[in-house]
Parts: structure tokens; C-alpha cells; sequence
């Protein structure tokens, strides 16, 4: 099955596709600002943000990461400064990893904070999504292929969420979107050939080479990847905006059998998503850009819409103190 991901996929860092078929809202919450002098801006952050949970918003169409009170959705602050903005991870105090494609960086903010507190060089390579490891604290990055170039992408292990990273790559996969590591330090990734087939890889703990698994639940186009806490989650976008689903599954040696499946009712394309406990909150890039809340794994109609958005692609939930 070959699909069409909608992210940043070669060596031009195309912008996203266009927008196709809306999708319903319910309840708005406060919107983001508009795009127009969003580059002239500055950081800024809210005095009370620091004692609040944050929602950070990864904006691919502004280049801005937008903060929110979380849940209430309550706007706190924006961050400026990237380029080809795409998605964040968390570590366990709460400090917020930001990739940035086409400067091949990962900017590392801490909680409500508004200047990079580290700055991650990613080589020439395009980095999308993040990870951090609860066993160890190390960082992974899943990185396209490099910004001038065709070769294919890879993972970008940091020990300790620093210094120069360490490559692996599966040699079934060219194109890698996402991961996500699970409560054992085991990593997943999402991924394709150059051709557009989906794969789908574990880079076991410990291990310095890749498992192929094959699910038992077509993906037709890959979107995020998370651990739930009992299950790995892989989404599919939804070929041809038509919404998206969270698949759970369960991993055995070479094996990912799903066991349950959440509609993101009301979505048209969600790029990427964060699960929080019974909440999942998805970056919905499609025909109605915005960031949605549902129950989780119930799914089904969305409990909360922020609207204002360009091109919402990527979210993560930090904790206050």
C-alpha cells in the first residue's frame, strides 16, 4: 500500500498539502494569534505559566510553538525562532524538546521557560519527532532525510538527552515520522520505503539493531506513534482527510496485534497526538486546522477545539510545579 505522509519528506522540505475536507467543532476554546507578524515577534511567557500543566502547539504554517494552560486551553505564552517547527517530547521534569527540520536542531526549553536552556545539532539531517527514554533520560530523534540531499533518514539516539548523537537505521525504512519509547526503554518508529510503503520497527533496549514488525491493521497514511501505558498506539491520518485513528497494540517478537481502536471524531488529518492518562490530544492539520481533545480510547466525538491555527503539527502536555 503506497500512501501520501503529509510531512516535511525531501530534500526541499516541502510544506504540508493542502487542506481538503473540513471538519465539525465543538465547543472553541481561545485561538492561537494569526500568522501575520508572528516572525516579528518575540518569546513570551505568561508570570503564572511556570505553576500551570502546559499544552505546547507546534505551528508548521507560522514556525511558532504556542502555549496553553492545560486542559482550559487558556493561551501563555509563544515561542519563536525555528524553522520547519514540527513536533516536542517531554522529559520527566518536564522540560520540552522542540525539533526544528530545516535548521536540523532540537531546541530544549524548560517548563514555561522562553529561551532555549540547550540546543541539540542533529548534523545535516531533518529531525521530526521525539522521544525520551524512562528507563535511561536519553533523547530519540526520528529524522527525514537530510535537508540538502536524498539519502534516506534515520533515529538519532542522545545519551542523556545531549551532547553528539548516536545514528541507527533500520534498512527497511527511509522515510521515518515518528517514535516513541514504552515503559521498558524499547523504541518504535514509524516510518516508510522510498517507494511509500509503510513499515513499522522496534529498536529493542539495549539493542543497536532494528526489529521489523508487521501489524495486523492496515495503516494507509502514518501519523504519530505513542505509548499508552499498556499499549503501543500507532495513528493513521486518514487517506484522503477522511479523519484518523489510534490503533492499539500489543507487540510480540515480530508481531503487533492490535487490540482496540479510537476514532478521532470531527478530525480531518491529525498529524500528530499525546496521550494523557483518559485524554488524547491530536494536532489536526486538515481542512479545519486546529488542536482537539477526546476521551481516550473511548474516542468519538471531540471534547474540546482550539482553533486559529495554520498548520498545527505537533503537541505535548509538560507538568507544572
Amino acid at each position: 500500500m503506497t500512501f501520501t505522509h503529509r510531512l516535511l519528506s525531501n530534500g526541499a522540505l516541502a510544506a504540508a498539502a493542502a487542506m481538503l475536507l473540513a471538519g465539525c467543532s465543538s465547543t472553541a476554546m481561545q485561538a492561537a494569534p494569526s500568522s501575520a507578524g508572528s516572525a516579528l515577534s518575540r518569546s513570551w511567557m505568561a508570570p503564572d505559566a511556570k505553576k500551570n500543566n502546559l499544552l505546547y502547539v507546534s505551528d508548521l504554517g507560522t514556525n511558532d510553538v504556542y502555549v496553553y494552560s492545560y486542559p482550559k486551553g487558556k493561551l501563555e505564552g509563544t515561542l519563536t525562532g525555528f524553522s520547519a517547527v514540527h513536533d516536542s517530547c517531554v522529559d520527566a521534569s518536564g522540560d520540552v524538546f522542540i525539533t526544528s527540520a530545516h535548521n536540523s536542531k532540537i531546541f530544549e526549553y524548560a517548563h514555561g521557560g522562553t529561551s532555549p536552556i540547550a540546543t541539540l545539532d542533529d548534523g545535516s539531517y531533518a529531525p521530526v519527532g521525539c522521544s525520551i527514554d524512562p528507563t535511561s533520560g536519553n533523547l530519540a530523534v526520528a529524522n527525514l532525510s537530510p535537508v540538502e540531499g536524498s539519502d534516506s533518514g534515520n533515529v538519532a539516539i542522545y545519551t542523556g538527552a545531549q551532547g553528539t548523537p548516536a545514528y541507527s537505521s533500520d534498512p527497511s525504512i527511509f522515510l521515518y515520522y515518528d517514535c516513541a519509547y514504552d515503559s521498558s526503554g524499547n523504541l518504535y518508529v514509524t516510518g516508510s520505503t522510498a517507494q511509500g510503503i509503510f513499515k513499522f520497527g522496534e529498536l529493542p533496549s539495549g539493542s543497536s539493531s532494528f526489529t521489523n514488525i508487521t501489524l495486523n491493521q492496515q495503516i494507509n497514511v502514518p501519523g504519530g506513534v505513542q505509548w499508552d501505558g499498556t499499549y503501543v498506539a500507532v495513528e493513521d491520518q486518514g487517506a484522503g482527510y477522511h479523519g484518523s485513528t489510534i490503533y492499539q497494540f500489543s507487540i510480540s517478537g515480530t508481531t503487533g496485534t492490535k487490540e482496540g481502536t479510537t476514532s478521532l471524531g470531527g478530525s480531518s488529518d491529525v498529524l500528530k497526538f499525546w496521550i494523557d492518562k483518559k485524554r488524547v490530544i491530536g494536532a489536526n492539520i486538515g481542512s479545519a486546522p486546529s488542536v482537539l481533545y477526546w476521551q481516550y480510547p473511548a474516542g468519538g466525538t471531540e471534547t474540546k477545539t482550539i482553533t486559529g491555527f495554520t498548520e498545527p503539527s505537533g503537541v505535548s502536555v509538560s507538568r507544572g510545579e
